[in-house]
């Protein structure tokens, strides 16, 4: 009986040890970089192994970014909540551990380098008084106001906004303004987005494109 149990305790290490690691925590840095094997594909095909995004092709920098936003945006994403035929399908192919684990993963990667462009922020002088003051003759607060004092976002609803490609910003306040954005609280930035005219949009675009990503407090 004694050889029995003390046979059972040897055996019983490795399958404890299997055990153990089928059941660790998923890897957000295997994920980003590697994908997960069950349908979500490296996050750095897009967004890049540091999170840097890739301005050109209209990915937007994940690097920094509040890790409770990127866990609800990656929610919406995986819901329908937020459409995009890109992201949706590696959304849903992600578990809830995941998806906590990339966000956290990205949220601790250090900003983007980013150097703004003076001639950008001084031809834009409305899209400056736009952020930082807003419009309130049209009920359209300032964007810092929401996404912090210089833009850095703030958890779970606003994201960083400073240091994006104009071309991402204007898109999104475009998808915000039709109607192809909805995942925001009490439809605040659908709201916001409408009371703009092309020309301000083009501006705040142009603005904060211009700034350098703002690490968070």
């Amino acid at each position: 009986m004694k050889g029995i149990t003390v046979a059972m305790l040897v055996l019983g290490v490795p399958l404890l040890s299997a055990s153990v690691v089928l059941h660790a925590a998923p890897s957000g840095k295997n994920i980003v970089q590697q994908g997960n094997g069950k349908g979500a594909v490296a996050c750095a095909t897009c967004h890049g192994k540091q999170g840097q995004g890739d301005a050109a092709k209209g990915y937007p920098y994940l690097a920094g970014q509040p890790k409770g936003y990127l866990i609800k945006q990656l929610q919406d994403f995986a819901a329908k909540r937020r459409e995009n035929p890109v992201m949706q399908p590696f959304a849903s192919a992600l578990s809830t551990e995941e998806i906590e684990a990339v966000a956290g993963y990205f949220a601790q990667l250090p900003l983007p380098a980013h150097v703004a462009n003076e001639a950008k922020v001084s031809s834009s002088p409305d899209g400056e008084r736009l952020a930082k003051q807003g419009k309130w003759s049209d009920g359209v607060p300032a964007c810092f106001q929401c996404h912090g004092s210089r833009g850095q976002g703030i958890a779970p609803h606003f994201p960083a906004i400073s240091g994006h490609s104009e071309a991402y910003i204007k898109k999104q306040l475009g998808h915000w303004r039709q109607g192809k954005r909805t995942n925001d609280p009490n439809g605040l930035m659908k709201a916001v987005a409408v009371r703009l005219d092309e020309s301000e949009v083009a501006a705040v675009s142009r603005y904060l494109a211009a700034q350098s990503p703002v690490k968070k407090p």
